[in-house]
C-alpha cells in the first residue's frame, strides 16, 4: 500500500457563515492531496497529460465527522491500497492539528487516452512506481 502525508492550512474563504470548511471545499483538498502524492511518486499530472493519459474523476464520497476550522493546519493522509488497472481509487483521512479525524473519503478516477477519450490502461511509469509498496502482497 502507498500513503502520502500533505499538510494544507484552511483559508478564511474556504469558511462558511460557522466558520467551518464549507463541504464542497473537500473535492479540492483531495485533488491538492492527490496531485502532490503522485508527484511524491516522480509522476506529475502534467507528464500524465504531455503523454496522452486524462484522469477524469469517476467517484467521490465522503464522510463528515467534525468540523475544520478556520486557520487550522489540516494533514490529509493519502493511499493508494490496490495497484491501478484502468481505474485508480484514491482512500484520504483528514485530521486537525490535535489529530483527530474529521472526514474520510475516496475518490476512483479513470485512465483515458486523450485522443479517443477511450478507457486504457493505467501508464507503465505510474504503475513502475507503484510497485515497491506492493511487494508483499499488502
Amino acid at each position: 500500500m502507498f500513503q502520502h502525508e500533505t499538510q494544507l492550512r484552511v483559508r478564511y474563504a474556504e469558511t462558511d457563515q460557522m466558520g467551518f470548511v464549507y463541504y464542497g471545499q473537500y473535492a479540492t483538498y483531495f485533488e491538492v492531496a492527490r496531485v502532490e502524492a503522485l508527484r511524491s511518486l516522480g509522476c506529475t499530472y502534467r507528464a500524465l497529460e504531455d503523454s496522452g493519459v486524462l484522469m477524469p474523476v469517476t467517484q467521490f464520497q465522503i464522510g463528515y465527522k467534525k468540523p475544520a476550522l478556520y486557520d487550522e493546519l489540516l494533514k490529509i493522509v493519502t493511499q493508494i491500497k490496490q495497484l491501478p488497472g484502468v481505474r485508480i481509487r484514491f482512500d484520504y483521512a483528514t485530521y486537525n492539528p490535535e489529530g483527530t479525524l474529521l472526514n474520510e473519503a475516496f475518490t476512483e478516477l479513470v485512465f483515458l487516452d486523450a485522443t479517443s477519450r477511450r478507457v486504457r490502461k493505467a501508464p507503465e511509469t505510474l504503475i513502475q512506481s507503484l510497485q515497491p509498496f506492493f511487494q508483499d502482497g499488502i
